[in-house]
């Protein structure tokens, strides 16, 4: 095992805690304090528009410092660096804590910060590993994912009591102590770490390579009397862009921003996909291959996007929901507490910690003993319909409260229990896939595209939570016999199963690759 593995966990553990310390009573905070200046009954679904909002933007910054620590400063530095904003971030919390400006400026840097080292984190973890020793890979990859979710954990329980008995100045400002001590620790190690420089301009890279590919005439016209047919549908797909921008005062600006973003990635990637063969000759067989991997990759990131949207909205959604529940005393040797709603979350982290160690154990060992491989795919399309299922019993327990029954909170647990499932199906195995799948020259930009499938699928939420406020839609909701809540609760596990199904499909297509260093 790399000696300077230690380092990284430890750096990851405090970074968790400091990300989730602040997230998870981001939105109870914006309840009770920040947006009280907001009629009560719109505070929700601002709170809710702000706290997808500012997730949008911590997973749209790893294409950023990805493609610097790939090209410019390398993934240490670029680390580095960033992590200091990051603190500065949890310093505008902690000191603007009544002030709507300040605040969401500390939002933005942590937005920045935060997302601008989280794919390099993870490729610096793989960059440790060469052909030698991938094996170990695997079980670092799980400790890098547990880790996470200790800090989690604790940080879940730990921060709701310091806002409701400390003030938020206190619940803010221990995040950002521990993201401190995140960064003293990463640059505790700087001497032992494998630095892979960034890589030189490379006229094979994967943007080269796809502007030859939609440029590139073909020797006679084939589709319809066109030369280039890549060409037409991925200026078909920056057209439809423009118009989503001039959507933005509708939509607002995140919603028109982020689908932009979609529909040039979508049809670019289609235009790039359908004359690829054109930029053999000019560029080498293995940069050409190269391209069609990502863009194979890329249709696998795409499909876990409803999984996103589901597994976010715990600290939104679910905490409103929380927020109506009964919540019983509970004994644990003797201490007595009342769970407050957004320690629900600590749930999560706790199973995480156990689920790991129970597939790697219990689960892999009898699925193969059955004849059946838990490949990463199978387990990542098993993730997704574990996630819908959750679903289906979280609209199931919000029909119990819409029909005036008392509720106890406990009842989360079971939803809870199959998100989480599904989450270490999907997320744990992502990262693992991700950099595997990921050319050498190409796994921090691949590494931000995963988190930029964290970004889509909050861009499903607002989008669903602004169709909800259209009357027409609002009419058709009515009708149905559902409240608003319970009818999104339902439409997500729906949106989430179908595309399970369709990720079943893909899968028994895709064709895996090993792209681990050969040598150390």
């Amino acid at each position: 095992m790399p000696r300077q593995i230690p380092y990284i966990i430890a750096n990851e553990g405090c970074e968790r805690f400091s990300f989730y310390g602040m997230r998870n009573i981001l939105t109870p905070f914006l309840l009770s304090t920040l947006l009280l200046f907001i009629p009560i009954g719109d505070r929700t679904t601002e709170a809710k528009h702000v706290f997808h909002t500012f997730v949008i933007g911590v997973y749209f910054f790893p294409l950023l410092g990805g493609w610097i620590a790939d090209r410019f400063w390398g993934k240490y530095k670029t680390v580095f660096w960033f992590s200091l904003i990051y603190v500065a971030g949890h310093a505008c919390l902690a000191i603007f804590e009544h002030n709507l400006q300040g605040f969401y400026l500390g939002l933005a840097l942590i937005a920045f910060g935060s997302g601008g080292i989280k794919p390099l984190v993870v490729s610096f973890v793989g960059d440790q590993f060469d052909q030698t020793n991938k094996n170990r890979a695997k079980l670092v990859f799980d400790a890098f994912y547990w880790i996470i979710n200790f800090g989690s954990f604790f940080a879940s329980l730990l921060m709701p009591l310091f806002l409701r008995d400390y003030g938020p100045a206190v619940a803010f400002g221990i995040p950002g102590i521990l993201m401190a001590i995140a960064t003293l620790v990463f640059w505790l190690g700087r001497g032992k770490y494998v630095h892979v420089p960034p890589a030189a301009p490379n006229p094979d890279s994967f943007s080269s390579v796809a502007r030859t590919a939609l440029l590139a005439r073909a020797s006679s016209p084939s589709w319809h009397g066109l030369s280039r047919p890549g060409l037409v549908v991925a200026g078909f797909g920056a057209l439809a862009a423009v118009v989503s921008l001039c959507m933005t005062p509708a939509w607002g600006f995140v919603i028109a921003a982020c689908t932009a973003l979609v529909l040039v990635l979508a049809f670019g990637g289609i235009g790039v996909s359908m004359q690829l063969e054109r930029a053999r000759g000019k560029h080498t067989d293995e940069a050409v291959e190269g391209v069609r991997s990502v863009l194979r990759i890329l249709i696998v990131f795409a499909l876990t996007t409803p999984f996103w949207s589901l597994f976010d909205q715990k600290a939104s959604t679910w905490i409103v929901q929380a927020n109506t529940m009964d919540s019983p005393l509970l004994s644990i040797f003797g201490w007595n507490f009342t769970l407050l709603p957004a320690q629900m979350q600590a749930v999560n982290p706790i199973l995480v910690m156990l689920l790991i160690p129970f597939n790697n154990v219990a689960l892999f060992p009898i699925m193969r003993a059955l004849g059946i491989t838990p490949t990463p795919l199978r387990r990542m399309g098993l993730g997704i319909a574990l996630s819908a299922s959750a679903w289906v019993v979280i609209g199931m327990i919000q029909l119990w409260i819409d029909g005036g029954d008392k509720v106890s909170i406990l009842w989360q647990l079971l939803p809870y229990a199959l998100l989480t499932l599904g989450e270490v199906l999907v997320s744990a195995t992502g990262l693992e896939f991700a950099y595997s799948q990921a050319p050498a020259s190409m796994k921090g930009i691949i590494l931000s595209f995963w988190y930029l499938a964290v970004t889509v699928g909050n861009l499903w939420v607002l989008i669903v939570n602004a169709g909800v406020k259209n009357d027409v839609v609002g009419g058709w909701i009515a009708s149905s016999g559902l409240s608003p809540i319970a009818f999104q609760m339902f439409l997500f596990a729906a949106f989430a199963a179908a595309v399970a199904a369709l990720f079943a499909l893909y899968a028994l297509r895709y064709k895996m690759v090993d792209n681990y260093r050969k040598t150390a």
